[in-house]
């Protein structure tokens, strides 16, 4: 599909894009905060991935260069953001659901962590998202990120610990398991 793509047939571009939308958006979304940007940014990334598909070289999985793409854009939204002005905040509504987000967390437990996830500083928000939304291992998120995966643990457990005590968990839920030896 990736060379169907490269080399100009539709729609194998359009099925690649399809195939990668959901988690690009779920990227999007939670390194964001909110739909409309997430959109803005979704977009940007799929414009990027379309652009740069004749430049894609393989040398990566697919999926891991979207998510590079995916972040990139995101980061560029964060900084766009910082330029506009702030709506207020009564004003907006946030009714879709993030994706990857567990089915038995209540509109309220989403808005809280979006509200946390948004303090976060993008250096510690990318490899939360990328860990805890999409569950891509450290290796993985080391190449998305195009940092040391020390680095990735690092930041993985400072933006969990400040999301903790954000959202006033006593723990960190009980699901990244993951040892060295899964690296």
């Amino acid at each position: 599909m990736i060379a169907a793509a490269q080399a100009g047939d539709a729609s194998a571009l359009d099925a690649l894009l399809r195939l990668h939308y959901d988690r690009v958006y779920a990227i999007c979304r939670r390194m964001t905060g909110n739909d409309h940007d997430a959109l803005d940014a979704t977009q940007d990334a799929l414009i990027a991935l379309t652009r740069g598909l004749p430049r894609y070289d393989g040398r990566a999985a697919f999926s891991t260069w979207a998510y590079r793409v995916a972040t990139n854009a995101c980061l560029d939204e964060l900084r766009r953001r910082r330029r506009r002005p702030v709506p207020d905040s009564d004003m907006m509504i946030d009714a879709a659901p993030a994706s990857g987000i567990p089915l038995d967390q209540t509109i309220t437990d989403r808005m809280v962590i979006d509200d946390a996830l948004a303090t976060l500083a993008p250096d510690f928000r990318a490899p939360v998202v990328l860990r805890d939304v999409l569950g891509l291992d450290y290796a993985e998120i080391a190449e998305v990120l195009e940092i040391p995966a020390g680095t990735v643990r690092s930041r993985i457990a400072r933006g969990r610990k400040a999301l903790a005590e954000q959202v006033g968990w006593n723990q960190m839920p009980s699901g990244d398991v993951e040892t060295k030896a899964h690296d």
